[in-house]
Order: C-alpha cells, then structure tokens, then sequence
C-alpha cells in the first residue's frame, strides 16, 4: 500500500465534489477520505457552497434534505472555509462559471483548483489547476 502525503489545500470545482459524494463506486470516492484525514483540506466560499448546495438539490439526484445534509457532512466539516467577501482575482477564468472557483483560490493562497473541467485549464502559473486523477496519484502513491 503506499504511502500518503499532504497534497495541500484546493478548491474543488462542483462536479469533482459531486462525484466524490454521490457515487460510492466512483473513482473520486478516495476524495473522501482524503479529506476526513487531512491529506488534502478543501477550500470553499459562499459562492462554492451555495453552487454546490444548488447542484445537490437538482431532481436527476433524487436528494431529499435529510440525504443532502448527510452528504454535505462528508465534505464541509473537513473544508477551510474563505470568510467575508472574496474579491474578484485578477487572474481570469476563461469560462464565466469558473471565476466563483478562482476568487476563492486566489484569495486563500490555496495551492489551485482541482477540477475536471478543461475550462479552466489555461488559467497559467498563478492558478494551478490539477485533474482529480492526478491529485489521487499524489495522495495515494503506486501501491
């Protein structure tokens, strides 16, 4: 089994967050334990947390309150959240729904955005973005 390192702190776009919580067979599922141990902190907002609130209560999820708040618990208690307003970043996501991801990013000095998405991937050195796949293989070394 190999052996865990701290991979720092990163905001995570809504969808790697969904798929962590939602599918149990997935493979972003190791996200979770990632952040319940510490390995890696997530970093929201108010705007990363009303948008992922909005995405778990789309019907396709079949989510009542109960089930959203339980999943929710595996995420948020274990996240730094960024208090007070976020300024907007001057580094610029190239689409308009990534700048809600950017500003807290930015604002916190995290190490990036793990994300995905190929949006946001030529937001250059200030901003790293890293692929969920390639954050598991840092979390979880060739075992």
């Amino acid at each position: 089994m190999g052996t865990r390192i701290l991979s720092g702190r990163y905001v995570f776009d809504t969808n790697v967050v969904v798929s962590a919580l939602l599918f149990d067979a997935g493979r972003l599922i190791s996200l979770r334990a990632a952040w319940a141990t510490g390995a890696v902190v997530p970093i929201v907002s108010q705007a990363t947390s009303t948008e992922l609130l909005r995405v778990l209560a789309y019907p396709k999820f079949r989510l009542d309150p109960a089930d959203r708040a339980e999943l929710l618990a595996d995420d948020l208690p274990f996240a730094e959240l960024v208090t007070g307003a976020v300024p907007r970043a001057s580094v610029l996501a190239v689409h308009p729904d990534g700048q809600p991801f950017v500003d807290p990013c930015v604002a916190s000095r995290a190490d990036g955005i793990v994300s995905g998405d190929g949006h946001p991937l030529s937001l250059g050195p200030a901003v790293p973005v890293v692929r969920p796949a390639d954050l598991l293989a840092r979390l979880l070394p060739s075992r």
